[in-house]
């Protein structure tokens, strides 16, 4: 039996869409350390990475007995606007890939667990938000964010599509197990500069999404039905 035709892809945004998450994980390290939690950026990454700043303060207040308030969100926030502002790039080849699904009768939309500003800022600065806007959703629009599936079951259902007719491309864990939690496909993207160290990778792939890859030009022919997962996966 032939696989079921993808009609929507998902796209996070954070390190699928445009190159941010390793400049996130910097500020968000230096942010901990005034706080008095020393961490590496793999170690931030391990505990951090996809989810949303609300989750991100439930983490810090259960691993680490600190509070993590407005203001200290707000000071992160700024410095990390300011940097995006200046060194912050798309991914290789998803700019031609969105025209191409577009123009393959394949709709697109982003769910990221970023706020809306933030997405939209990416989104602006690396020349993508014409492309994709006005569907764009955001984990503050739902109550439970990833790991939970509301987020991408609240954007297929705006958008008009069942989850059996939806593919997911995400980065990190907890956007894999939220698009499996959702009934939907998901391929790991390990295209990012913060997905460059196999631990990460094995990492990904222990949670068995349909497919892993890190070239997007590769994943149209496989939307468009013209190779497998594994070959998307071996390309």
């Amino acid at each position: 039996m032939d696989p079921q035709p993808i009609r929507l892809v998902i796209f996070d945004c954070d390190g699928v869409l445009v190159d941010s998450e390793g400049i996130a994980l910097q500020v968000l390290v230096t942010a901990l350390a005034e706080k008095g939690i020393p961490l590496t950026v793999d170690g931030a990454a391990e505990r951090f990475l996809g989810r949303s700043l609300g989750s991100l303060a439930e983490a810090v207040l259960t691993e680490f007995a600190v509070e993590i308030d407005a203001a200290f969100l707000a000071g992160m926030r700024e410095a990390l606007y300011g940097r995006f502002r200046a060194e912050l790039k798309p991914l290789p080849g998803v700019a031609g890939l969105i025209d191409a699904l577009k123009a393959s009768d394949v709709a697109c939309c982003v769910a990221s667990s970023s706020q809306r500003e933030r997405i939209e800022l990416s989104l602006s600065v690396t020349g993508l938000l014409p492309k994709l806007a006005p569907h764009i959703f955001s984990a503050t629009m739902v109550e439970n964010g990833k790991p939970a599936p509301d987020l991408f079951l609240h954007a297929a259902s705006e958008m008009g599509f069942a989850p059996e007719d939806c593919l997911v491309i995400e980065d990190s864990p907890a956007g894999i197990s939220a698009a499996q939690a959702a009934g939907m496909r998901v391929f790991a993207f390990t295209g990012g500069s913060h997905t460059r160290h196999a631990s990460y990778r094995q990492t990904l792939a222990q949670l068995q999404p349909d497919a892993q890859f890190d070239a997007m030009e590769n994943l149209l022919h496989f939307v468009l039905g013209v190779r497998r997962p594994e070959d998307l996966t071996n390309a």
